[in-house]
């Protein structure tokens, strides 16, 4: 079996009311691929950026596990030429 190794990083943009992450990953020798998730902060909550930071994250996160759940099924598709089915 050999070890493997992705990296993902995850760069923020962030107001007093608004978090955007961007989840960009780089699966072995392909491309990178890029998600993004946001987190709004209600007026009326206190000032958190972390917990903003961990929804954005998480939403852009989720984004890219559906992103490579995507790839995946066509790469399967195109080798069996069969429909893939993989569910969340």
């Amino acid at each position: 079996m050999q070890s493997t190794g992705w990296h993902v990083i995850i760069d923020f943009d962030e107001d007093d009311t608004h978090t955007h992450a961007t989840a960009t990953a780089r699966v072995r020798h392909a491309r990178a691929m890029t998600a993004r998730g946001d987190a709004y902060r209600n007026p009326r909550d206190s000032n958190q950026p972390l917990v903003g930071e961990e929804i954005a994250a998480a939403r852009a996160l989720i984004d890219l596990g559906s992103q490579l759940l995507q790839t995946a099924a066509a790469q399967i598709e195109q080798d069996t030429g069969q429909p893939a089915h993989l569910p969340h």
